[in-house]
């Protein structure tokens, strides 16, 4: 498949994380971009994230649970 070039402006922060995470993925930058984009017209990211939140919805109650194991005792006062 012939490759075609594309230009962005980005701010230098996100550039910085897509050179970083195409990097921990052992691609390129273009190559980070192109899987994103396929990845989102593919709707598999969109799939990812309404399983992501149907897992939450389905275990609220043990997240909620181990939050408030976190707290401190209620009327406790910090010194």
């Amino acid at each position: 498949m012939a490759r075609t070039q594309l230009g962005a402006r980005v701010d230098e922060d996100v550039a910085e994380l897509a050179r970083k995470r195409a990097a921990d993925l052992g691609l390129s930058v273009g190559d980070y971009l192109a899987r994103l984009v396929q990845d989102d017209t593919s709707g598999l990211r969109a799939r990812a994230v309404d399983a992501a939140a149907r897992f939450l919805a389905e275990h609220q109650d043990l997240f909620d649970e181990a939050e408030e194991a976190q707290l401190p005792p209620r009327g406790a006062r910090a010194a």
